[in-house]
């Protein structure tokens, strides 16, 4: 470690308060009744409840997404016997990352205690407190019997993520690098450095999976482990050869993988050259390798390498494995974790992979993009997809072998959980997904030639939502499909339209020129314009109806694009003009505003035109709109035009929606709390918290999307565009793949409404 990286942990983990976790109530406690019900007397009946049925403590506490960490600081990665006080650091760190990556709650508990009898025995004690155990750092061979004396006695899962959650990631690299490299688990040959609780679970797993134990060697600090040798514990004898072989390099001759989880050098260059053909090397050891990855390449070029460093490719972390292991676990209420799941999440793992690279991992990785092969033999912990197909796997494990207590009925749903966890755009995008998914329509993408469109294009056609036609280059898109690694193919599963090669590009001029001859556009522009502005292109294609929808934006400005919109598509007669809307999700519920993109400072007229477009949309999420026109005025407190055209605009769409709850003009604060908006304007139209706020400006509006963006933690989805002729929207420079799958599957539900609008008049 660097002095300045040093320094730079010490800071972190000093401010802004110590440490890295905190605890917070997920109830509010705010008044005499909050605390009635959270304590006395409230909380009795909770506690009668689980008296007559254990079962509903997983309903009425915590315990069904708790989990211990539990360590005695015996063996630290990379720190040795530390203690239990020193590795406190990295229980919280464990913590943390189950929390980020699976949602799950943790209490990390340091125990000072090496009595393996007296370590189980406070252990087991605490299984009333929660749903998993997650031992972590205790040396070997006490953490064998401690793991297997707790998963005797608990019924709850009981797992050592050092032995268990190192085996899994292994096991998926080892599948992945035999894969490349033409090879079946069940005829290699392997040799494996160490002999501690790492490398002995996976050795273990590998077993179950099909490795003949007959084709390992296994060798400590003491040689190889053969029959016969003195100081073997039982737990590594089970690998003992009957070989006159006593040092590792005497085995390595035609071995297909090296498995290192030991300690630095101890694999040398021309033993790697002894190697069977494309050989795999996965050279565990940390901070140090047994052999670095330069090393190997000097001697076999063809050989398949994985690390435990993150500045090389292929890095074997356990945060691939564990948190999703305990999410599914605790999420059928399992009473162990068996073999049956630990292959399952290694398969998931594995599978992964072997699929497109996200815009999620590339952002988090410096902008690379990743692709299946030597060089990304598993996945990246920041790949978002780990928690949509990995947990599911090992749940369906579970209930395969019988150890789920608590059996998921709907997959379907189980996985709509975890895309809103993932996402937090899940649940509320839900009936979109299912509209576009079962009347699927054509969205044209201006931009084509982005990669985020292309790996947009992909989710796309895998959820069977569009056949997307893309205006672009055809060679850049090609060329950009080969970069990405991805398997969709032009004419195939999507099309593309090379402005500079349109069959029809007389006919997209004329009717240009035709739309805008009267504002000063000739015959020649008319033809520059449908040659070099995709987003004009885009539009005639859809006023023609060649596309049922268009997205637009992710490329140059807002304005621009709508300029052509407007210009070739046009908006609707019976609206003032065109509107924004975002929808942010928040960790509190979902919120749309207006409008934040188009109107500089609409009239009275205009905001409740949009008021009454927004709300539409927003039954279209499957949610009941409650509408707020917010200012800085409360019920007429305060008398200046911004105030009074906002109290104008509600009653212009209560004369014209009387069923649509709204409210105003209001302040935010009144609009978010309903006991706010009670104590100053009591009887009002609509209970709970409102969920379209109605903004009475462009400043107002985009300001506070951005603040709650960002502050507030949302997830955006738009901007919407509302009151065009035909349905069409325009993005942000800023938007994700997600961003761009989510309104793709907006256009393309939107586009099937207006289809049905029009065919039944």
């Amino acid at each position: 470690m660097s002095e300045e990286l040093r320094k730079a942990a010490l800071e972190y983990h000093r401010h802004p308060v110590a440490g890295k976790l905190q605890v917070v109530a997920t109830k509010n406690i705010v008044n005499q009744r909050d605390l009635a019900l959270a304590y006395s007397p409230g909380v009795a009946a909770a506690c009668d409840a689980i008296c007559e049925d254990p079962a509903q403590a997983v309903e009425l506490t915590t315990r069904g997404n708790l989990v211990a960490v539990v360590t005695n600081g015996t063996a630290v990665l990379g720190l040795g016997a530390i203690g239990p006080l020193a590795a406190k650091p990295v229980m919280e760190g464990k913590a943390a990352l189950f929390k980020k990556f699976a949602g799950i709650d943790v209490f990390d508990l340091e125990l000072d205690v090496t009595d393996t009898d007296r370590m189980v025995e406070i252990i087991a004690a605490l299984e009333p407190t929660f749903g998993g155990i997650n031992l972590e750092d205790i040396k070997a061979p006490e953490c064998f019997e401690i793991e297997a004396q707790l998963r005797k006695r608990l019924k709850i899962p009981v797992f050592h993520d050092d032995q268990h959650g190192t085996a899994i990631v292994v096991a998926a690299a080892i599948r992945n690098g035999l894969r490349l490299a033409n090879k079946a688990l069940g005829d290699i040959s392997l040799v494996c450095s160490g002999a501690g609780a790492a490398a002995l679970a996976c050795l273990d797993l590998l077993v179950s999976m099909g490795l003949k134990k007959e084709s390992i060697y296994v060798g400590d600090v003491h040689g190889l482990i053969y029959e016969g040798r003195d100081n073997l514990n039982p737990y590594a004898a089970r690998y003992a050869r009957d070989t006159k072989a006593r040092k590792l390099g005497e085995v390595m001759d035609g071995a297909d993988v090296f498995l290192g989880l030991s300690a630095p050098r101890v694999l040398k260059p021309e033993e790697v050259g002894r190697m069977a053909e494309r050989p795999l090397i996965l050279a565990l050891a940390n901070p140090e390798p047994e052999i670095l990855p330069e090393l190997v390449l000097e001697v076999r070029s063809d050989a398949i390498i994985a690390t435990g460093r993150s500045d090389y490719p292929n890095q074997v972390n356990n945060v691939l494995c564990f948190p999703f292991m305990f999410r599914a676990a605790l999420d059928v209420g399992a009473s162990t974790i068996n073999e049956a799941m630990k292959i399952a999440c290694a398969e998931a793992i594995a599978d992964l992979a072997m699929a497109e690279s996200s815009d999620v991992v590339a952002t988090a990785y410096g902008g690379a993009k990743f692709q299946f092969g030597d060089q990304y033999l598993i996945p990246k912990p920041f790949d978002q997809r780990l928690m949509l197909e990995v947990p599911p796997r090992i749940a369906q494990a579970a209930m395969d072998s019988g150890v789920a207590t608590r059996p998921i009925t709907d997959f379907r749903a189980y996985r709509r959980k975890l895309r809103a966890f993932v996402f937090r755009s899940g649940l509320v995008m839900e009936p979109i997904f299912d509209q576009a998914r079962r009347e699927p329509r054509r969205v044209v993408y201006a931009e084509g030639e982005s990669q985020r469109v292309l790996t947009a294009a992909q989710v796309l056609i895998d959820e069977g939502i569009t056949r997307p036609l893309l205006i672009a280059r055809a060679e850049v898109v090609e060329e950009n499909i080969r970069s990405l690694g991805m398997r969709i193919r032009a004419g195939q599963d999507f099309d593309v339209l090379d402005p500079r090669d349109n069959p029809n590009l007389q006919r997209d001029a004329d009717d240009y020129h035709q739309i805008m001859r009267r504002r000063g556009v000739s015959p020649a522009y008319a033809n520059a314009v449908v040659l070099t502005r995709n987003t004009a292109l885009a539009a005639l294609l859809v006023r023609r109806g060649e596309a049922d929808s268009l997205i637009c934006g992710v490329q140059g400005g807002y304005q621009r694009h709508l300029s052509y919109l407007r210009s070739v598509i046009g908006v609707r007669e019976e609206v003032r003009d065109c509107s924004a809307m975002t929808l942010l999700i928040m960790p509190r519920g979902a919120f749309f505003i207006t409008d934040t993109h188009v109107s500089d400072d609409p009239d009275a007229e205009h905001v409740a035109d949009t008021a009454i477009m927004a709300a539409h949309v927003v039954e279209r999420f499957g949610v009941k709109p409650r509408v707020a026109f917010l200012s800085h005025s409360n019920f007429g407190s305060t008398d200046n035009p911004s105030a009074r055209k906002m109290s104008e605009a509600l009653q212009i769409l209560k004369a014209r929606a009387p069923d649509l709850p709204a409210e105003g003009e209001m302040q935010a604060d009144a609009a978010v709390s309903a006991e706010i908006r009670e104590r100053v304007f009591p009887g009002g139209c609509f209970p709970g918290p409102a969920n379209l706020f109605v903004m009475p400006s462009l400043d107002a509006a985009n300001i506070t999307y951005n603040a709650l963006k960002m502050l507030g933690e949302g997830t955006p989805v738009g901007p919407i565009l509302m009151g065009m002729n035909c349905p069409v929207h325009v993005l942000t420079n800023a938007v994700t793949v997600r961003g761009i799958v989510n309104m793709s599957a907006f256009a393309v539900a939107h586009a099937a409404e207006v289809e049905a609008r029009a065919q039944t008049g």
